[in-house]
């Protein structure tokens, strides 16, 4: 049994088949999908998803490089959603400086104020960080997000950081990048994150696990990430899959 914890299942790429890739991922073992919304069309998709499809979850947030237009109206619009009984945390939100749409100072604003959020709704978030390590811990320390806990979505840096995630609350989920041949970093992580702080996900459909880097992703490989989990660690791969599926059904607050 597999627990995907981060998928895109509601965006263009999955138009035509959705279905189909929804059969895969079950025939793969993939038991539980968290669907992530991140704007004005996603969000709604999502919520749409996890109400029409048994063991399918939501998230709603406001994705970093559109916080320039975010408003108060966005933000209200996240607190009435989050009480819908398929929603299971807020995100993803966070911070990224690899693109320039929303400047620094508006992505932090905006992360500050759906952290402030979740601890208003007593909600778990969900943290997108490309290149912003270091600020992201120091806004989640500032806003003191330990009080709801989160995950680190994709986690794509040093293991050297590790410590102050979990220290926070947090959950480490590594992504297809810990298959990758030259990806020595996600590797790392993957051998120190202790077995009870560890998720697993696709981030379908960026991210494709190899051997179909490059690819369209699509849950059904998640498969093949607890498999590259479990040889780095060297342990089996139902302990992989049964310790991430236990995290991420304690995680999100999920009765079997």
């Amino acid at each position: 049994m597999l627990f995907d914890t981060h998928v895109h299942l509601n965006v263009e790429q999955f138009r035509e088949d959705r279905e189909e890739v929804m059969q895969r991922a079950k025939q793969a073992g993939v038991e539980y999908m968290v669907v992530v919304g991140f704007d004005h069309e996603t969000i709604p998709k999502a919520i749409e998803l996890a109400e029409n499809n048994d063991n399918m979850y939501a998230t709603v947030g406001w994705h970093p490089v559109d916080a320039i237009d975010m408003t108060e109206k966005e933000l209200n619009w996240l607190e009435e959603l989050v009480e819908h009984p398929k929603v299971v945390a807020l995100g993803e939100m966070g911070l990224d400086y690899h693109w320039d749409k929303s400047p620094k100072d508006v992505q932090k604003e905006v992360f500050r104020k759906q952290i402030r959020l979740a601890k208003k709704v007593e909600m778990p978030i969900i943290i997108h960080n490309r290149e912003a390590t270091e600020d992201i811990i120091e806004v989640l320390q500032e806003e003191n997000a330990a009080e709801v806990g989160g995950i680190m979505h994709c986690y794509n840096d040093s293991a050297d950081y590790v410590q102050e995630c979990l220290d926070m609350n947090f959950f480490i989920s590594l992504g297809g990048p810990v298959t990758f041949k030259n990806a020595t970093l996600p590797k790392e992580v993957a051998k120190v994150v202790p077995l009870d702080r560890l998720l697993i996900e696709t981030d379908c459909p960026f991210l494709a696990p190899h051997p179909n880097r490059g690819k369209r992703n699509e849950p059904a490989y998640v498969k093949l990430v607890a498999e590259k989990i479990a040889e780095l660690r060297e342990i089996s791969f139902e302990q992989v899959s049964q310790a991430t599926t236990e995290n991420a059904l304690k995680f999100f607050n999920i009765e079997r």
